[in-house]
Formats: C-alpha cells, structure tokens, sequence
C-alpha cells in the first residue's frame, strides 16, 4: 500500500506544511487504533487516510485525519494534499467531493498545479481573554474569539506582525487554554509584502505544539481579517519556521483556501492495516 508525502501550501519541497496521505483500496476504513498507529509512526501534524465511495452518492471519498495522538474533526492541509495525490495519480481529476466528521468537503484542481479547498466559514463569537493565556503565549491579546466546534480553537489577535513572529509559548500551559489550539494573527506590517495577514498556530492538546501551515485556521482567518480589511479575497501568510502562503475567499458560510502542493516522498507501507 502506498503511502506519500505531501508538502501542502507552497510549491516547492520542504516548506508548507508536510502531511502523510495513504488511499486505500477497500470502501471502509480500517480500526481507528490501526490509522492512529500509523499516523503515529509518520509523526507530522497529520496523516490522512482516504477511501473510495460508490458512484451515485453525495461524496466520492471518504476522508479521516489523525494527528500523531488523536483523530481530528477538520484539517485543510492534509486535505489539499490528499486531493493532490488524487489529481497526480489519475485517480480523481477536477472536482472531488469528500465525506468528513465535518460534512461534505470539495477540492479543485487548477490548470496552475493549485488546488481550492471548499470548507465551511468558521463562526467567530468574542470572548474575554482566558486566565492564563497572556503568560502562556508570551504576548497581551487585544482581541479573543471562540472558532465554534469544528475548529475548536481560539483566535487570538497580537498588536503587530512582530509581536506573532516572536512569540515562544509555554506550550504545556497553553495547552488547557482552548479545546483544540490557538491561533496568533495581525496584519501584515508591509502592505507590498504580498501577504494582507500573519498567522501562528500552537496545537499542543492534539500533540503539536507549533503547526507549520494551518488550512482550517484560515476558516476563521479570513473572517476575520475579511472584516476589518473590507476585501473578501486575501492572503495570509502562516509564519513558522518552514512558512506557507493561504489565500482566502471568503463566501459567505463557506470559505475558499487555495495553495500549491508538491510530493517529496512515495513509498509504501510494508504492514498491513
């Protein structure tokens, strides 16, 4: 059984952020303890599993995603790299609809190697600054909001894009902050940079304690940035150390992430699941 690398949200090798992606051949997933076995030996931030549905129905695969500790509800990266193997195999080609723990998922594929992922708006509520995420994340929010269920993350607006780039959480301490993570985000210091937003996202409850490049975080990204900047389309840049470009449409309850791939491993995976 194959099983690949993918750096998603970038169009060169080792930057975006790396997902491992296995298809599988049978129409039903193996045990969950058997995919978080593997996802746990690729130890990236997400390994996804994917299997063919039968033609006629609302979905043509069926999609899971495993952090190296646990199954997760949405993750727009290892998605993006999915629906590349997809593409670069011949196994799918244009659109393909995916069954998920969040709904029904679209991916496109461009004449330009991008690919657009069709996920769901993350709904933004304001909360007040929880006790302790300050001294945990080593910087003064102006701003919280709640990122809702399938995100399940807190959205943390910081003065300026410095302020984001040097953030070094405790991240054991920020891990009982939120359900899922939290993301750091400000406007870009350059309006010429190329990039509108930056971002961070810390995920140590999932295992993660910084995560490369966050497709679902641009969920609520682009919301937000959306309405203070007065532009639907935008880009964000995530800033870890291997970076990442998201560009975001936001349409009303669904929004539009689109980013280039590329494999950089194909092997295969000697055990059975």
């Amino acid at each position: 059984m194959k099983i690949r690398i993918v750096d998603a949200f970038t169009d060169r090798p080792f930057a975006g952020n790396p997902a491992g992606v296995v298809l599988l051949h049978s129409g039903a997933f193996p045990r969950a303890d058997r995919l978080q076995l593997v996802a746990s030996e690729v130890n990236l931030s997400e390994t996804a599993f994917a299997h063919p549905l039968a033609p006629g129905g609302e979905a043509d695969w069926a999609l899971r995603w495993f952090t190296p500790a646990t199954e997760v509800d949405l993750c727009g990266h290892a998605t993006l790299a999915t629906a590349h193997v997809l593409h670069t195999t011949g196994a799918a080609s244009g659109t393909v609809r995916y069954a998920t723990r969040s709904g029904i998922l679209r991916t496109t594929a461009h004449d330009d190697g991008t690919l657009t992922l069709d996920f769901p708006t993350a709904p933004l509520t304001p909360v007040p600054v929880p006790a302790g995420l300050a001294a945990a994340l080593g910087a003064s929010p102006l701003s919280v909001n709640d990122t809702g269920e399938h995100i399940g993350d807190l959205l943390v607006e910081l003065a300026d894009e410095a302020a984001v780039r040097a953030l070094r959480p405790d991240f054991r301490a920020l891990g009982a902050c939120s359900r899922r993570g939290v993301i750091a985000t400000a406007p870009a210091e350059d309006p010429a940079s190329g990039y509108d937003f930056v971002s961070r996202g810390f995920f140590p409850r999932v295992g993660i304690d910084e995560d490369p490049v966050t497709g679902s975080a641009h969920t609520a990204l682009a919301p937000f940035w959306s309405a203070r900047l007065g532009r639907d389309d935008l880009t964000g840049l995530q800033a870890s150390a291997r970076s990442g470009l998201v560009r975001t449409s936001l349409r009303g309850e669904r929004t539009l992430l689109t980013g280039g791939a590329v494999t950089v491993i194909d092997g295969e995976l000697l055990t059975g699941l």
